[in-house]
């Protein structure tokens, strides 16, 4: 990573706040920019920006290349004279400070058809020309989302064999008789990247680089799966022999069982890794840095049985290991790829991971568990080559986590911080800061010290994640002054 010391702030664009039931790329994306810059951060994180389906989650798309509809500004169409006032003066009551998903599926959707069909009436040069550089996916996520719409939703290892399979007449007859919604759904993804460009090239501009992550898996239901089904475990009938998940860890005793289908690595080793080229570098066009998910994967996976209703059971089997970063960075050498290098790690993982000088990740929260030799905490990072975190999304705020702590732990942060008297949350963004790490990372529920109610995800729970948002207003002038004085005072 070609960082000098700096700072930055994660926070998923659905947390915006606004007027439509999501975070979008509009008004308040550009308002958060210069909050970031005018704060001194380098560096805004977020989670994947593809489609969400069932479960609301960024880490499970329908696609690895696509971008979510649901992030489309409708106030900046509307400016564009794109959108009447009245198609927005229709929009439903939705809740503030939650993403309501159902909402956006049966309000946003059919209006940014209803948009993109009123588009495609008149010639488009500069859609043509994103159709055409991203011919690669586009064609088949498009056509893909509309035999689902079709099928309601219908998973695709579900749908008729001649679908299911590819054959040549069955997607014949689908791309005629679905021509007009395929059109449509094509010209949502370039109002999704046209509007994400336009804001990476500001946020570029006023000195913040984008920190995007990547899932190492991806969706069952999903384009990808579709498209090429012998670069996955399917058996014969494409049903999945294994799939993804982690043994029991912090976070859940029975494991997690993410139930994605797991890469058959012989057949991507033979293609030279080309699919996982393409799509890092899709990745590396949305960002500037890159963090892959589950990092220990590489090394080794746990693959678990298809049907298995916990992810308890189940093996270790070998990744594809230093051949794979090496292809990787043979062809993307300037990729800036951090590991997350979280869970049940290895010394094959951390060896896997220093090969290469990839940055690791320290999360100060997992620190007070233990002893005083606990890696995760700031005195024993032992190295610069490293991302530091209060927290991430899949962890409780500190404050909901302190509050929750047992009381060991409790008296350990107590004891390390000196009985402070600002909140918990305040001396783990100080510890974060002040650590050795090139970059430090805060979530902003932590820099906004909030509890339990604003936390992100909770692993292993299929329900209810994903949803937090700001309140309008809830972001001042004394949050930003705070950010701006820790940079200062700890040189980021």
């Amino acid at each position: 990573m070609a960082f000098t010391r700096c700072s930055g702030v994660l926070l998923h664009p659905t947390s915006f706040p606004g007027r439509y039931g999501v975070g979008s790329l509009g008004r308040s994306a550009y308002a958060w920019v210069d909050f970031l810059a005018d704060a001194g951060q380098k560096l805004w994180q977020v989670l994947p920006l593809g489609p969400t389906s069932y479960g609301d989650s960024p880490y499970q798309s329908p696609s690895t290349f696509a971008g979510n509809p649901y992030l489309i500004g409708l106030e900046a169409l509307q400016e564009e004279g794109l959108l009447e006032a009245a198609e927005l003066q229709g929009a439903p009551e939705m809740p503030e400070g939650k993403v309501d998903y159902c909402a956006l599926y049966e309000w946003k959707l059919p209006l940014l058809r209803r948009l993109a069909r009123r588009m495609l009436q008149q010639p488009l040069a500069e859609f043509q020309s994103f159709c055409e550089q991203q011919q690669r996916w586009l064609d088949d996520y498009a056509l893909f989302a509309a035999i689902k719409g079709e099928r309601n939703n219908q998973s695709w290892i579900e749908w008729p064999w001649e679908l299911r399979s590819r054959q040549t007449a069955a997607l014949q007859d689908a791309r005629q008789r679905l021509s007009a919604v395929i059109a449509e759904e094509k010209l949502i993804q370039w109002l999704f990247f046209r509007q994400w460009a336009q804001l990476k090239a500001y946020a570029n501009r006023r000195g913040v680089q984008i920190f995007g992550d990547i899932p190492i898996f991806v969706a069952l239901d999903s384009a990808d799966t579709w498209c090429q089904p012998g670069l996955f475990q399917f058996d014969s009938k494409l049903q999945p022999r294994a799939v993804a998940g982690v043994p029991p860890d912090y976070f859940s005793p029975t494991g997690q069982l993410w139930g994605n289908p797991l890469y058959d690595w012989k057949q991507h080793r033979a293609s030279g890794y080309s699919w996982w080229i393409e799509r890092i570098r899709a990745a590396l066009n949305l960002y500037d840095v890159l963090r892959i998910d589950h990092f220990r994967g590489f090394a080794a996976y746990w693959q678990v049985p298809a049907g298995a209703k916990t992810a308890e059971k189940g093996p270790w089997v070998k990744g594809p290991g230093a051949d794979f970063f090496r292809q990787v960075l043979k062809v993307l050498p300037e990729a800036a790829i951090v590991a997350e290098d979280l869970g049940d790690i290895t010394p094959d993982v951390l060896a896997l991971r220093d090969q290469f000088k990839l940055p690791g990740m320290k999360v100060v929260q997992f620190g007070f568990g233990s002893d005083p030799g606990n890696p995760f905490l700031p005195h024993n990072f032992e190295s610069t080559n490293f991302v530091a975190y209060t927290g991430t999304h899949d962890n409780d705020t500190v404050k909901g986590w302190f509050e929750q702590a047992t009381p060991r732990e409790r008296q350990y942060c107590l004891d390390y911080f000196g009985n402070p008297q600002e909140p918990m949350s305040q001396g783990l963004i100080r510890a974060t800061m002040a650590s050795v790490p090139t970059v430090a990372i805060v979530p902003l529920q932590d820099v906004l010290d909030l509890g339990t109610e604003a936390r992100m995800n909770f692993p292993g729970r299929s329900h209810d994640n994903w949803q937090w948002r700001l309140l309008p207003n809830q972001l001042q002038a004394n949050h930003q002054s705070r950010l701006k004085e820790w940079t200062r005072l700890y040189r980021r």
